[in-house]
Protein backbone atom coordinates (compact mmCIF):
# COMPACT_ATOMS: atom_id res chain seq x y z
CA UNK A 1 0.00 0.00 0.00
CA UNK A 2 0.98 3.50 -0.83
CA UNK A 3 2.55 5.18 2.08
CA UNK A 4 0.80 8.91 2.91
CA UNK A 5 3.31 11.81 3.70
CA UNK A 6 2.43 13.11 6.95
CA UNK A 7 -0.80 14.06 7.75
CA UNK A 8 -0.87 17.92 9.45
CA UNK A 9 -1.05 18.36 13.06
CA UNK A 10 -2.36 22.31 12.46
CA UNK A 11 -3.24 24.42 9.25
CA UNK A 12 -0.65 26.94 10.53
CA UNK A 13 1.93 24.79 11.06
CA UNK A 14 1.65 22.81 7.90
CA UNK A 15 1.84 25.98 6.45
CA UNK A 16 5.34 27.27 8.43
CA UNK A 17 6.98 24.19 7.58
CA UNK A 18 6.44 24.10 3.82
CA UNK A 19 7.64 26.79 1.51
CA UNK A 20 4.60 28.68 1.03
CA UNK A 21 6.59 31.70 0.15
CA UNK A 22 4.78 32.07 -3.48
CA UNK A 23 1.58 30.71 -2.74
CA UNK A 24 -1.41 32.99 -2.75
CA UNK A 25 -5.50 33.15 -1.47
CA UNK A 26 -7.04 35.63 -3.95
CA UNK A 27 -10.10 37.27 -3.06
CA UNK A 28 -12.36 39.91 -4.74
CA UNK A 29 -10.67 42.74 -3.55
CA UNK A 30 -7.29 41.70 -2.01
CA UNK A 31 -4.55 39.07 -1.88
CA UNK A 32 -2.27 37.83 0.84
CA UNK A 33 0.95 35.48 0.37
CA UNK A 34 0.61 32.35 2.97
CA UNK A 35 4.19 32.54 3.49
CA UNK A 36 3.71 36.09 5.35
CA UNK A 37 1.71 33.58 7.86
CA UNK A 38 5.44 32.71 9.32
CA UNK A 39 6.19 35.22 10.77
CA UNK A 40 2.82 37.58 10.70
CA UNK A 41 -0.66 37.49 11.58
CA UNK A 42 -4.21 38.77 10.06
CA UNK A 43 -5.63 39.01 13.64
CA UNK A 44 -3.45 41.89 14.76
CA UNK A 45 -1.14 39.58 16.84
CA UNK A 46 -3.62 38.34 19.07
CA UNK A 47 -4.06 34.83 18.04
CA UNK A 48 -2.75 33.62 21.66
CA UNK A 49 -5.78 35.50 23.24
CA UNK A 50 -8.31 32.88 21.53
CA UNK A 51 -6.18 30.01 23.02
CA UNK A 52 -8.39 27.04 24.47
CA UNK A 53 -11.70 29.19 23.22
CA UNK A 54 -14.80 28.30 21.07
CA UNK A 55 -14.41 30.81 18.87
CA UNK A 56 -17.61 32.40 16.50
CA UNK A 57 -15.81 33.18 12.91
CA UNK A 58 -18.14 35.48 11.38
CA UNK A 59 -16.02 37.64 9.00
CA UNK A 60 -17.97 38.91 6.20
CA UNK A 61 -14.87 38.90 3.59
CA UNK A 62 -13.92 35.16 2.42
CA UNK A 63 -10.24 36.30 2.80
CA UNK A 64 -10.76 37.02 5.85
CA UNK A 65 -12.70 34.37 7.44
CA UNK A 66 -10.42 32.22 5.66
CA UNK A 67 -7.15 33.35 7.02
CA UNK A 68 -8.64 33.18 10.77
CA UNK A 69 -9.13 29.46 9.67
CA UNK A 70 -5.52 28.66 9.77
CA UNK A 71 -4.26 30.94 12.04
CA UNK A 72 -6.99 29.30 14.81
CA UNK A 73 -6.96 25.65 13.59
CA UNK A 74 -4.81 23.98 16.72
CA UNK A 75 -5.42 27.29 18.83
CA UNK A 76 -8.88 27.52 19.58
CA UNK A 77 -10.82 24.52 21.30
CA UNK A 78 -13.76 24.85 18.73
CA UNK A 79 -14.38 26.98 15.83
CA UNK A 80 -17.69 27.75 14.69
CA UNK A 81 -17.39 28.47 10.77
CA UNK A 82 -20.26 30.98 10.45
CA UNK A 83 -21.31 31.09 6.58
CA UNK A 84 -22.55 34.99 5.41
CA UNK A 85 -26.19 33.78 4.17
CA UNK A 86 -26.93 32.15 8.43
CA UNK A 87 -29.39 34.61 9.49
CA UNK A 88 -29.20 37.23 12.48
CA UNK A 89 -31.79 35.73 14.30
CA UNK A 90 -30.63 31.89 14.34
CA UNK A 91 -26.91 33.06 15.49
CA UNK A 92 -27.97 33.32 19.24
CA UNK A 93 -28.96 30.11 19.17
CA UNK A 94 -25.94 28.95 17.22
CA UNK A 95 -23.36 30.49 20.09
CA UNK A 96 -25.27 29.14 23.38
CA UNK A 97 -25.36 25.52 21.93
CA UNK A 98 -21.59 25.39 20.93
CA UNK A 99 -20.46 27.31 23.95
CA UNK A 100 -18.84 30.15 21.55
CA UNK A 101 -16.98 32.60 24.46
CA UNK A 102 -15.24 34.44 21.47
CA UNK A 103 -16.13 36.45 17.90
CA UNK A 104 -13.36 36.98 14.82
CA UNK A 105 -15.05 39.48 12.87
CA UNK A 106 -14.33 42.59 10.37
CA UNK A 107 -17.63 44.25 11.22
CA UNK A 108 -19.30 45.60 14.43
CA UNK A 109 -20.98 42.47 16.30
CA UNK A 110 -22.16 43.72 19.76
CA UNK A 111 -22.09 41.86 22.74
CA UNK A 112 -19.81 40.79 25.63
CA UNK A 113 -18.05 38.56 24.39
CA UNK A 114 -14.26 38.84 23.69
CA UNK A 115 -14.06 40.31 19.98
CA UNK A 116 -10.85 39.98 18.19
CA UNK A 117 -10.92 42.00 14.20
CA UNK A 118 -10.22 39.59 11.31
CA UNK A 119 -8.29 41.34 8.34
CA UNK A 120 -7.66 39.97 4.49
CA UNK A 121 -4.35 41.33 5.43
CA UNK A 122 -1.04 39.72 7.00
CA UNK A 123 1.18 41.84 9.28
CA UNK A 124 4.38 41.31 10.55
CA UNK A 125 4.13 40.70 14.41
CA UNK A 126 5.63 38.72 17.21
CA UNK A 127 2.96 35.93 18.13
CA UNK A 128 3.79 34.11 21.22
CA UNK A 129 2.83 30.08 20.46
CA UNK A 130 1.07 27.74 22.50
CA UNK A 131 0.68 24.38 22.86
CA UNK A 132 -1.25 22.63 20.17
CA UNK A 133 -5.13 21.44 21.05
CA UNK A 134 -6.68 19.23 18.59
CA UNK A 135 -9.53 22.01 17.54
CA UNK A 136 -13.02 20.93 16.58
CA UNK A 137 -14.40 22.41 13.15
CA UNK A 138 -18.16 23.31 13.47
CA UNK A 139 -20.16 23.62 10.27
CA UNK A 140 -23.64 24.79 9.31
CA UNK A 141 -26.23 23.00 7.07
CA UNK A 142 -28.00 26.17 4.88
CA UNK A 143 -31.22 26.24 7.60
CA UNK A 144 -33.47 26.56 4.72
CA UNK A 145 -35.94 24.79 6.61
CA UNK A 146 -35.39 26.68 9.93
CA UNK A 147 -32.18 26.11 12.21
CA UNK A 148 -29.26 25.24 10.91
CA UNK A 149 -27.75 21.66 11.77
CA UNK A 150 -24.57 21.88 13.23
CA UNK A 151 -22.28 19.44 11.97
CA UNK A 152 -18.82 18.62 14.32
CA UNK A 153 -15.51 17.77 12.48
CA UNK A 154 -11.75 18.05 13.23
CA UNK A 155 -8.86 18.02 10.93
CA UNK A 156 -8.62 14.74 10.40
CA UNK A 157 -12.10 13.98 9.06
CA UNK A 158 -12.23 17.14 7.22
CA UNK A 159 -8.61 16.49 5.56
CA UNK A 160 -9.33 12.23 5.41
CA UNK A 161 -10.43 12.39 1.23
CA UNK A 162 -7.56 14.36 0.15
CA UNK A 163 -4.32 12.24 -1.40
CA UNK A 164 -1.09 14.62 -0.20
CA UNK A 165 1.04 12.96 -2.98
CA UNK A 166 -1.14 14.74 -5.56
CA UNK A 167 -1.80 17.80 -6.76
CA UNK A 168 1.95 18.74 -5.62
CA UNK A 169 2.59 21.06 -8.72
CA UNK A 170 3.36 24.58 -7.54
CA UNK A 171 1.51 26.12 -11.16
CA UNK A 172 -2.19 24.31 -9.72
CA UNK A 173 -4.49 27.45 -9.25
CA UNK A 174 -7.19 26.12 -7.74
CA UNK A 175 -10.88 28.62 -7.78
CA UNK A 176 -14.63 27.42 -6.93
CA UNK A 177 -17.89 29.00 -7.46
CA UNK A 178 -18.42 27.81 -3.71
CA UNK A 179 -18.34 29.66 -0.47
CA UNK A 180 -14.66 27.31 1.49
CA UNK A 181 -17.31 27.78 4.63
CA UNK A 182 -19.58 25.05 3.43
CA UNK A 183 -18.21 21.96 3.16
CA UNK A 184 -17.74 21.82 -0.76
CA UNK A 185 -16.01 24.84 -0.68
CA UNK A 186 -14.13 24.10 2.66
CA UNK A 187 -12.79 20.65 0.84
CA UNK A 188 -11.27 22.63 -1.64
CA UNK A 189 -9.79 25.06 0.20
CA UNK A 190 -7.87 22.67 2.21
CA UNK A 191 -6.59 20.62 -0.70
CA UNK A 192 -5.23 24.15 -2.01
CA UNK A 193 -3.76 24.34 1.13
CA UNK A 194 -2.35 21.30 1.50
CA UNK A 195 -0.84 21.13 -2.00
CA UNK A 196 1.56 23.28 -3.27
CA UNK A 197 -0.48 25.91 -5.64
CA UNK A 198 -3.10 28.68 -4.43
CA UNK A 199 -6.45 29.63 -4.81
CA UNK A 200 -9.26 32.05 -5.89
CA UNK A 201 -11.79 32.71 -3.53
CA UNK A 202 -15.43 33.00 -4.44
CA UNK A 203 -17.35 36.64 -3.08
CA UNK A 204 -21.09 36.90 -2.33
CA UNK A 205 -23.02 38.75 -4.34
CA UNK A 206 -20.32 38.86 -7.13
CA UNK A 207 -21.60 38.30 -10.24
CA UNK A 208 -20.86 35.57 -12.32
CA UNK A 209 -19.18 37.07 -14.84
CA UNK A 210 -16.72 38.73 -12.91
CA UNK A 211 -15.77 36.01 -11.02
CA UNK A 212 -15.23 34.44 -14.28
CA UNK A 213 -13.06 37.56 -15.18
CA UNK A 214 -10.88 37.39 -11.92
CA UNK A 215 -10.51 33.60 -12.50
CA UNK A 216 -8.70 33.71 -15.62
CA UNK A 217 -6.75 36.47 -14.18
CA UNK A 218 -5.03 34.45 -12.12
CA UNK A 219 -4.67 31.41 -14.31
CA UNK A 220 -7.17 29.40 -12.80
CA UNK A 221 -6.48 25.75 -13.79
CA UNK A 222 -8.43 23.37 -11.28
CA UNK A 223 -12.45 24.87 -11.04
CA UNK A 224 -15.25 23.28 -8.97
CA UNK A 225 -18.63 24.12 -8.32
CA UNK A 226 -22.74 22.56 -7.99
CA UNK A 227 -24.03 22.02 -11.51
CA UNK A 228 -26.38 25.18 -11.45
CA UNK A 229 -23.40 27.11 -10.73
CA UNK A 230 -21.63 25.82 -13.65
CA UNK A 231 -24.94 26.17 -15.49
CA UNK A 232 -25.08 29.18 -14.71
CA UNK A 233 -21.40 29.97 -15.72
CA UNK A 234 -21.87 28.46 -19.20
CA UNK A 235 -24.72 30.85 -19.72
CA UNK A 236 -22.20 33.90 -19.35
CA UNK A 237 -20.19 35.07 -22.13
CA UNK A 238 -16.50 35.15 -20.16
CA UNK A 239 -17.19 31.42 -19.71
CA UNK A 240 -14.77 31.18 -22.53
CA UNK A 241 -12.35 33.42 -20.61
CA UNK A 242 -11.35 30.28 -18.39
CA UNK A 243 -9.56 27.24 -19.93
CA UNK A 244 -9.07 25.28 -16.87
CA UNK A 245 -7.45 21.61 -16.76
CA UNK A 246 -9.66 20.14 -13.95
CA UNK A 247 -13.72 20.38 -13.59
CA UNK A 248 -15.47 19.14 -10.54
CA UNK A 249 -18.89 19.24 -9.72
CA UNK A 250 -20.66 18.10 -6.49
CA UNK A 251 -23.30 19.33 -4.36
CA UNK A 252 -26.15 18.30 -6.89
CA UNK A 253 -27.01 15.75 -8.88
CA UNK A 254 -25.40 16.11 -11.91
CA UNK A 255 -27.06 14.49 -14.72
CA UNK A 256 -25.50 13.71 -18.44
CA UNK A 257 -26.65 17.29 -20.16
CA UNK A 258 -24.31 19.47 -17.79
CA UNK A 259 -20.99 16.77 -18.51
CA UNK A 260 -21.84 17.05 -21.89
CA UNK A 261 -22.29 20.86 -21.98
CA UNK A 262 -18.48 21.05 -19.83
CA UNK A 263 -17.55 18.67 -22.24
CA UNK A 264 -17.80 20.75 -25.36
CA UNK A 265 -17.06 23.93 -23.62
CA UNK A 266 -13.66 23.10 -22.07
CA UNK A 267 -12.54 20.08 -24.17
CA UNK A 268 -8.84 19.81 -22.78
CA UNK A 269 -9.89 19.32 -19.31
CA UNK A 270 -10.49 16.29 -17.15
CA UNK A 271 -14.28 16.19 -15.85
CA UNK A 272 -15.12 14.29 -12.94
CA UNK A 273 -18.06 14.50 -9.87
CA UNK A 274 -18.06 13.75 -6.68
CA UNK A 275 -20.48 12.49 -4.19
CA UNK A 276 -20.25 14.55 -1.01
CA UNK A 277 -22.25 15.87 2.00
CA UNK A 278 -21.45 17.88 5.05
CA UNK A 279 -22.31 14.58 7.02
CA UNK A 280 -21.06 11.92 5.73
CA UNK A 281 -17.85 13.35 3.54
CA UNK A 282 -16.53 12.78 0.32
CA UNK A 283 -17.53 9.20 -0.55
CA UNK A 284 -16.12 9.08 -3.76
CA UNK A 285 -15.12 10.68 -7.40
CA UNK A 286 -16.78 9.77 -10.73
CA UNK A 287 -13.93 10.34 -13.99
CA UNK A 288 -15.65 8.34 -16.51
CA UNK A 289 -17.78 11.46 -17.98
CA UNK A 290 -20.85 9.77 -17.23
CA UNK A 291 -23.35 10.57 -14.80
CA UNK A 292 -24.04 7.95 -11.59
CA UNK A 293 -21.63 5.09 -10.74
CA UNK A 294 -20.37 2.50 -11.56
CA UNK A 295 -22.03 -0.46 -9.19
CA UNK A 296 -18.67 -1.94 -8.44
CA UNK A 297 -18.06 0.99 -5.95
CA UNK A 298 -20.34 -0.61 -3.22
CA UNK A 299 -19.69 -3.36 -1.30
CA UNK A 300 -15.61 -2.57 -1.45
CA UNK A 301 -14.11 -2.37 2.24
CA UNK A 302 -11.55 0.05 2.39
CA UNK A 303 -11.16 3.94 3.50
CA UNK A 304 -14.97 4.03 2.30
CA UNK A 305 -17.60 1.58 2.09
CA UNK A 306 -21.20 2.14 0.92
CA UNK A 307 -24.12 0.26 0.84
CA UNK A 308 -27.90 0.43 -0.46
CA UNK A 309 -30.37 0.57 2.13
CA UNK A 310 -34.71 1.44 1.63
CA UNK A 311 -33.57 2.58 -1.90
CA UNK A 312 -30.65 5.23 -0.27
CA UNK A 313 -27.14 5.55 -0.49
CA UNK A 314 -25.35 4.74 3.05
CA UNK A 315 -21.77 5.62 3.68
CA UNK A 316 -19.24 4.64 6.28
CA UNK A 317 -15.73 6.22 7.24
CA UNK A 318 -13.11 8.12 8.43
CA UNK A 319 -15.05 10.78 6.72
CA UNK A 320 -18.11 11.13 8.18
CA UNK A 321 -18.40 14.09 10.79
CA UNK A 322 -18.07 13.18 14.44
CA UNK A 323 -21.38 13.95 15.63
CA UNK A 324 -24.05 16.42 15.39
CA UNK A 325 -23.36 19.05 18.11
CA UNK A 326 -26.98 19.72 19.42
CA UNK A 327 -29.17 16.70 19.89
CA UNK A 328 -32.21 18.21 18.18
CA UNK A 329 -31.04 16.31 14.85
CA UNK A 330 -30.55 12.57 16.54
CA UNK A 331 -28.01 10.10 15.72
CA UNK A 332 -25.79 10.78 12.78
CA UNK A 333 -24.75 7.45 12.39
CA UNK A 334 -26.61 4.43 12.65
CA UNK A 335 -25.30 1.50 15.50
CA UNK A 336 -22.72 -0.07 12.41
CA UNK A 337 -21.30 3.28 11.77
CA UNK A 338 -22.97 4.10 8.54
CA UNK A 339 -24.65 6.81 7.70
CA UNK A 340 -27.83 7.80 5.52
CA UNK A 341 -27.27 9.74 3.27
CA UNK A 342 -30.92 10.39 2.40
CA UNK A 343 -30.33 10.01 -1.47
CA UNK A 344 -32.38 7.76 -3.63
CA UNK A 345 -30.29 5.95 -6.07
CA UNK A 346 -31.80 3.00 -8.78
CA UNK A 347 -29.81 0.59 -10.86
CA UNK A 348 -29.79 0.43 -14.39
CA UNK A 349 -27.28 -1.72 -16.37
CA UNK A 350 -24.86 -2.29 -13.89
CA UNK A 351 -24.80 1.89 -12.60
CA UNK A 352 -26.43 3.50 -9.87
CA UNK A 353 -28.12 6.92 -10.59
CA UNK A 354 -29.35 9.49 -8.00
CA UNK A 355 -33.04 9.85 -8.28
CA UNK A 356 -33.37 13.08 -5.99
CA UNK A 357 -33.62 13.53 -2.09
CA UNK A 358 -35.98 11.18 -0.06
CA UNK A 359 -37.24 14.01 1.69
CA UNK A 360 -38.13 16.03 -1.20
CA UNK A 361 -40.43 13.43 -3.02
CA UNK A 362 -43.59 15.10 -4.94
CA UNK A 363 -46.95 12.45 -4.22
CA UNK A 364 -48.99 11.89 -7.40
CA UNK A 365 -51.84 10.30 -6.55
CA UNK A 366 -49.62 8.14 -4.18
CA UNK A 367 -46.86 7.27 -6.71
CA UNK A 368 -43.67 9.29 -5.83
CA UNK A 369 -41.86 11.61 -8.49
CA UNK A 370 -38.13 12.89 -7.61
CA UNK A 371 -37.74 16.22 -8.91
CA UNK A 372 -33.83 15.80 -10.11
CA UNK A 373 -35.36 12.49 -11.94
CA UNK A 374 -37.31 14.70 -14.35
CA UNK A 375 -35.29 17.96 -14.60
CA UNK A 376 -32.34 15.22 -15.52
CA UNK A 377 -34.91 13.93 -18.87
CA UNK A 378 -35.56 17.72 -19.23
CA UNK A 379 -32.17 18.97 -19.74
CA UNK A 380 -31.47 16.48 -22.35
CA UNK A 381 -33.57 18.82 -24.67
CA UNK A 382 -30.71 21.17 -26.85
CA UNK A 383 -32.15 24.47 -25.78
CA UNK A 384 -32.90 24.11 -22.27
CA UNK A 385 -30.09 25.00 -20.26
CA UNK A 386 -31.31 24.56 -16.90
CA UNK A 387 -34.54 23.28 -15.65
CA UNK A 388 -36.48 22.95 -12.18
CA UNK A 389 -39.58 20.63 -11.37
CA UNK A 390 -42.41 21.45 -8.71
CA UNK A 391 -45.27 20.44 -7.51
CA UNK A 392 -48.63 21.93 -7.62
CA UNK A 393 -51.90 21.29 -5.57
CA UNK A 394 -54.37 19.66 -7.31
CA UNK A 395 -57.71 18.03 -5.98
CA UNK A 396 -57.51 14.69 -7.58
CA UNK A 397 -54.15 13.59 -6.96
CA UNK A 398 -52.77 15.64 -4.79
CA UNK A 399 -50.11 17.23 -6.81
CA UNK A 400 -48.93 17.57 -10.14
CA UNK A 401 -45.68 17.56 -11.70
CA UNK A 402 -44.72 21.11 -12.86
CA UNK A 403 -41.34 22.54 -14.61
CA UNK A 404 -39.95 26.20 -15.05
CA UNK A 405 -37.43 25.78 -17.55
CA UNK A 406 -34.12 28.50 -18.75
CA UNK A 407 -33.01 28.51 -22.21
CA UNK A 408 -29.32 28.66 -23.63
CA UNK A 409 -29.02 32.25 -24.83
CA UNK A 410 -30.04 32.16 -29.00
CA UNK A 411 -31.99 29.24 -29.04
CA UNK A 412 -35.28 29.57 -30.53
CA UNK A 413 -38.03 26.81 -29.81
CA UNK A 414 -41.18 28.02 -30.57
CA UNK A 415 -42.39 24.34 -29.68
CA UNK A 416 -40.33 23.95 -27.15
CA UNK A 417 -43.41 22.50 -24.62
CA UNK A 418 -44.65 19.93 -27.23
CA UNK A 419 -40.57 19.14 -27.52
CA UNK A 420 -39.81 18.37 -23.91
CA UNK A 421 -42.91 16.51 -23.50
CA UNK A 422 -42.48 14.32 -25.79
CA UNK A 423 -38.73 13.90 -24.71
CA UNK A 424 -40.69 13.11 -21.01
CA UNK A 425 -42.87 10.92 -21.97
CA UNK A 426 -40.67 8.80 -23.88
CA UNK A 427 -38.57 8.71 -20.93
CA UNK A 428 -40.38 8.96 -18.31
CA UNK A 429 -43.97 7.18 -16.97
CA UNK A 430 -46.92 9.00 -17.35
CA UNK A 431 -47.24 10.36 -13.42
CA UNK A 432 -43.99 12.21 -14.07
CA UNK A 433 -44.18 14.07 -16.99
CA UNK A 434 -45.24 17.58 -16.35
CA UNK A 435 -49.10 19.12 -16.53
CA UNK A 436 -47.34 22.58 -17.47
CA UNK A 437 -43.99 23.92 -18.85
CA UNK A 438 -42.80 27.65 -18.04
CA UNK A 439 -39.76 29.27 -19.38
CA UNK A 440 -38.28 31.37 -17.25
CA UNK A 441 -35.47 34.26 -17.14
CA UNK A 442 -33.63 32.53 -14.76
CA UNK A 443 -33.63 30.11 -11.36
CA UNK A 444 -32.82 31.12 -8.08
CA UNK A 445 -29.91 29.67 -6.73
CA UNK A 446 -29.09 29.51 -3.12
CA UNK A 447 -25.48 30.66 -1.46
CA UNK A 448 -24.80 27.08 -0.76
CA UNK A 449 -24.66 26.52 -5.28
CA UNK A 450 -28.30 24.47 -4.76
CA UNK A 451 -31.72 25.35 -6.91
CA UNK A 452 -34.36 26.92 -4.34
CA UNK A 453 -36.85 24.60 -4.49
CA UNK A 454 -40.29 25.80 -3.36
CA UNK A 455 -41.56 23.99 -0.15
CA UNK A 456 -44.34 21.84 -0.73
Amino acid sequence: MKMQPNRPESLRSWLTSHDASRRFLWGAQAGACLGDLRHGSSLGGRRQELAGRSVLVAAHDQLAASLALIELDGVARRMVICPPDIGAGQLPSVMAKSGVDAVVTDHEFGGDLLSVSATPAITQCVDQESEHLPTEWVLLSSGTSGAPKMILHNLASLTAPIDLSKNQSTDIIWGTFYDIRRYGGMQIFLRALLGTGSMILSSAGEPVADHLVRLSRHGVTHLTGTPSHWRRALMSPQAHAIAPRYVRLSGEIPDQAILNSLQAAYPDAAIGHAFASTEAGVAFEVNDDLAGFPAEFLGVRGDVEMKIENDTLHIRSNRIAKRYLDGEHGVLADGQGFVDTGDVVELREGRYYFLGRKNGVINVGGMKVYPEEVEAVINRHPAVRMSMVRSRKNFITGALVCADVVLKEGSEAPDLNNEVLEICRQNLPPHKVPATIRCVAALEVAAAGKLVRPRA
